[in-house]
């Protein structure tokens, strides 16, 4: 990565297990493709007084050649994302599955259908 990795806490205190994590989830995003330039990763607590937990937002935002992709896990399943983990690896699967499709374009591959049998 060109650029070096940025996390941001928002609305609870920095926690080292949750960077290590992150760490861990984008140095994976890097051995799967070597083109990134940047990342940016910010994790917010929505303080909810009327429920027990927190809800958590992650956003990732990954710069690559002629492609900035951002992927946004806001608290569509509130109960998945009261667990800040469940929260990140959603983000971080999104944000691969997008990876995926920019390199498999990138390398030309398309995705075929199958052809339908002559009758």
């Amino acid at each position: 990565m060109q650029v070096p990795l940025e996390i941001t806490f928002r609305g609870f205190p920095h926690s080292d297990a949750v960077e290590t994590k992150i760490r861990e989830k984008v140095s994976k995003l890097e051995q799967f493709c070597d083109h990134i330039i940047s990342c940016k990763v910010a994790v917010e607590a929505e303080h909810r007084h009327q429920h027990q937990g927190n809800l958590f937002h992650v956003r990732v935002d990954l710069a690559v050649p002629n492609k900035h992709i951002i992927v946004s896990r806001d608290h569509h399943d509130k109960q998945a994302h009261e667990d800040l983990y469940v929260a990140l690896r959603d983000a971080f699967d999104a944000t691969k599955r997008q990876l995926e499709e920019y390199v498999r374009i990138n390398r030309g591959e398309t995705k075929r259908n199958r052809a339908s049998p002559a009758l």
